[in-house]
C-alpha cells in the first residue's frame, strides 16, 4: 500500500470512529419540550430527587439552556447542595444575563450560607433593572432584617406588598418590622386586617399572639395560638422562627415568653 493510500485509509478510519462515538439520542423539539416539562413537573410536585435526575439528564443533552440550569439550581438548593445551586445560577446568568430570575435565585442560595452582602448585591441588581420586582424587594428586606436594619426592611416589605397586593407574607413581615420598631398600633392594625382577610394565615396569627401577650391580653393571645398550632406548629420552634422564617428579635422574644407562660 502506498503512503497516499495509507493516509486515506487512516482518515477514513478516523471519520468512521467519530461517526460511531457521536451517535446519541436524536431529540425532536417536542421531545425536548416534553423532557423539560417532565423535570419541571417533578420539581413543582416536590419530587426533588427525581427532579434532580431529570434535570441532570436534560442538561447532559442540552447544556446551553439557561432556564434549565436555573431550575436545577433551585432543586439543588432544596436538597441541600447550596454551592451547587449557586454554580447553576452562575451558569444560567452566563448563558442569559438579561434574565433576572437567576439573580434572585442566586441571592436566595447565598442567604442560605449567610452571605448577606453578596445576596444584597444580586437583589439590588434586579431592582436596578426592575424597581417593581416584588420578589427582589421582599428578599432584600429579609437581608436588611438579618443585618438588623429594620427601618429599611420595613420600607422594602411595604413596597413588595404594594407591587403585589396579594403578597400576604410581605404584609405580615411589614407588621413584624413595625412591631420590632415599636410601632405597635400600626402592627396590630395590619395583623388584624390580614387575619380578617386570611383567617388561616398562621404567620399573622402567631405575630398577633406575641403582640397580645406583650400587652397583657392573655385571652386573645391564647385564642390566636390555638389556631396557629393547628395551622403550623413550627411557630413554637424558636430556631425555625429566627433562622428560617427570620422573625425580628422582639416579636420572637414575646412569643417565646407566651409559650413559656412568662
Amino acid at each position: 500500500m502506498t503512503n497516499i493510500k495509507k493516509i486515506k485509509t487512516y482518515f477514513l478510519l478516523i471519520i468512521l470512529l467519530i461517526s460511531i462515538f457521536s451517535v446519541g439520542p436524536s431529540y425532536s423539539l417536542t421531545q425536548r419540550e416534553d423532557s423539560f416539562k417532565n423535570a419541571l413537573d417533578l420539581s413543582s410536585s416536590g419530587n426533588f430527587n427525581l427532579a434532580l435526575k431529570e434535570w441532570n439528564m436534560y442538561l447532559s443533552l442540552f447544556n446551553n439552556d439557561a432556564a434549565a440550569f436555573s431550575n436545577r439550581g433551585n432543586v439543588k438548593l432544596i436538597v441541600g447542595d447550596i454551592e451547587g445551586a449557586i454554580d447553576d445560577q452562575d451558569k444560567a446568568i452566563n448563558l442569559n444575563p438579561d434574565d433576572l430570575d437567576p439573580y434572585i435565585n442566586r441571592g436566595i442560595a447565598k442567604e442560605a450560607l449567610g452571605l448577606w452582602l453578596s445576596a444584597k448585591k444580586d437583589y439590588l441588581f434586579v431592582i436596578s433593572k426592575d424597581n417593581k420586582n416584588f420578589s427582589a424587594l421582599y428578599n432584600l428586606a429579609n437581608v436588611e432584617g438579618s443585618l438588623s436594619n429594620w427601618e429599611n426592611a420595613r420600607e422594602l416589605f411595604s413596597k413588595a406588598a404594594e407591587y403585589n397586593t396579594g403578597f400576604a407574607m410581605a404584609r405580615s413581615s411589614m407588621a413584624l418590622a413595625d412591631y420590632q420598631l415599636g410601632n405597635i398600633d400600626e402592627s396590630e392594625k395590619e395583623l388584624k386586617n390580614l387575619i380578617r382577610r386570611y383567617p388561616n394565615f398562621a404567620d399573622a396569627r402567631a405575630s398577633l399572639t406575641a403582640l397580645n401577650w406583650s400587652k397583657g391580653l392573655s385571652g386573645q393571645a391564647e385564642s390566636n395560638w390555638i389556631s396557629v398550632i393547628e395551622l403550623d406548629p413550627r411557630y413554637s420552634d424558636e430556631e425555625w422562627l429566627t433562622k428560617v422564617r427570620r422573625w425580628p428579635p422582639q416579636p420572637t422574644k414575646d412569643l417565646m415568653k407566651f409559650i413559656a407562660l412568662k
